[in-house]
């Protein structure tokens, strides 16, 4: 890691970036979005390191895969159109393959490799697999924490007031329960809504969580979905939810 020079890593991200630019708006669109969400996502990397008292050599790992994590996601829009997964590829193994033989990235060995490779691929997984080292898990935290503080800034624009359709009774009670839903269950907007309050359960640092609740994004989530009794009482939840995991910081 010593040898491993940031900068370098940086402009080949965006020499890599700008090879995706293209004439169509709706392409171009997107391409500058995951642009600036990559970087976004880097610099909260890296402060999350340095507040979790990271060694200089760490907090470097930690921002390059913050660099790297959504590397994949320029090929697969360019390629099908969609952000989703499930439609598409797995943007995170494609993202491995674009820089398997990365001579810039030749420095990062061993169990730092270990780390950056694991983190990158499970950094979009609904859940983390069991067998990870604590360092791998560390990571793996770290790089889900920033992603997921980043997304509630970019779909924030997009909140529609509720749909007809309504919501899926599941979800709600997963919400109540503390459990992560299954997104195969997703069948309307509000749906949709629902799963993105129910990351918080996902979050793994006091430092992300405090950031999400300072910005108010659950609460601009939850003004957008019908103002009832189930509502009301994932407000709740919620609301006790994050003030017990933010009242020490």
């Amino acid at each position: 890691m010593c040898k491993v020079r940031l900068a370098a890593l940086r402009d080949w991200f965006l020499t890599y970036v700008r090879s995706y630019y293209n004439e169509d708006p709706d392409i171009q669109l997107h391409m500058k979005q995951k642009e600036d969400h990559t970087l976004r996502v880097t610099a909260y990397c890296r402060q999350l390191a340095e507040h979790l008292g990271f060694s200089p050599r760490d907090a470097m790992l930690a921002e390059l895969i913050g660099l790297f994590h959504d590397v994949g996601r320029f090929q697969q829009y360019t390629l099908y159109r969609t952000f989703d997964d499930r439609l598409s590829v797995n943007h995170a193994q494609l993202g491995l393959r674009e820089i398997a033989g990365l001579e810039q990235l030749a420095a990062v060995l061993g169990d730092d490799r270990e780390v950056f490779e694991i983190a990158i691929l499970y950094h979009n997984a609904i859940r983390l697999p069991g067998g990870l080292s604590k360092r791998q898990e560390l990571f793996c935290k770290l790089i889900r924490d920033a992603d997921k503080l980043d997304i509630y800034y970019v779909l924030a624009p997009y909140l529609e007031p509720p749909t007809p359709a309504g919501y899926s009774s599941c979800f709600i009670e997963d919400l109540l329960s503390g459990k992560q839903s299954d997104f195969a269950n997703l069948k309307t907007p509000d749906d949709r809504k629902l799963v993105r309050l129910n990351w918080i359960y996902d979050v793994n640092f006091s430092w992300t969580l405090q950031r999400i609740k300072e910005r108010g994004y659950v609460e601009d989530i939850l003004s957008y979905l019908p103002q009832n009794s189930d509502i009301a009482a994932v407000r709740g939840k919620l609301k006790a939810y994050m003030q017990a995991k933010t009242e020490n910081i």
